[in-house]
């Protein structure tokens, strides 16, 4: 079953006499993830609040784990909360084995480990048997081919998450992180049952930050992104709640 639609059947079998309308509401919550990109978990606790109910889905990254933020992800695991831990892993095999066999206990629902062979075929045995989904991260959506080139490799950044897509699925990887502007190329690659998370998302109109790479909510869906992560235009929003009700409506529309 193709990995956008998995939260979708689960509604239907769970939802007993819902409305397609609502089917459809619930699945599009749990594609939308929100990057709880802010400096304390004391801020992150409020994001929660203020979500709740919106909001069924999130990223912690480096940010809020040096901050406290890894107890506060089991914390919101064992309430039922989906995590996805933006770690980005590399190192030796052995390291990033043992460090996904602790995450894997952690209860996190996604994992990112740079799309390196070596390191991806450590993380997939080392979750092997457990429901964490490992994300490949192909290029940072912060970088553009002038920033490939200053980092010494020959490929653009299309090129290389291609190449890294197939190098995913090979290793058995459950998903891809890339840009959505690469999410339909990358889709042709990896089918319809893995998993393709997309950064860099951007409502017309706001601001890119430091993202190069960006696309708005609706072309991410229409381009097969499964999963939209969205951060700063959230979380900085005066509004929080409406600025995750608008993102999840271009993504119902599209």
């Amino acid at each position: 079953m193709p990995y956008a639609d998995r939260d979708l059947a689960h509604a239907v079998d769970q939802g007993r006499g819902v409305t397609a309308a609502t089917v459809q509401a619930n699945s599009m919550q749990e594609r939308l993830i929100v990057g709880l990109d802010v400096p304390t978990v004391k801020e992150a606790e409020r994001a929660v609040r203020e979500l709740d109910g919106v909001v069924s889905f999130y990223k912690i990254g480096y940010q809020l784990a040096f901050a406290g933020g890894l107890d506060f992800a089991r914390e919101l695991a064992g309430g039922g909360t989906k995590i996805f831990l933006d770690m980005k892993l590399l190192d030796i095999d052995h390291t990033v084995a043992k460090g996904v066999e602790n995450i894997v206990k952690m209860g996190m629902t996604m994992l990112t480990v740079h799309a390196y062979p070596k390191a991806m075929a450590a993380a997939v045995e080392a979750a092997r048997g457990s429901e964490l989904c490992l994300l490949a991260v192909s290029v940072l959506t912060s970088m553009d081919e002038q920033d490939m080139i200053d980092v010494g490799y020959e490929y653009d950044p299309h090129t290389l998450v291609l190449r890294r897509s197939e190098q995913a699925l090979h290793a058995g990887m459950g998903g891809i992180v890339c840009s959505a502007a690469e999410a339909e190329a990358v889709r042709r690659i990896v089918g319809p049952d893995m998993a393709v998370v997309t950064p860099g998302i951007r409502p017309t109109g706001s601001d890119h930050g430091d993202q190069k790479r960006v696309v708005t909510p609706g072309q991410a869906v229409r381009n097969g992104a499964s999963h939209l992560v969205v951060g700063r235009p959230i979380v900085a929003a005066s509004d929080r709640r409406a600025a995750a009700e608008a993102i999840l409506e271009e993504m119902r529309s599209a």
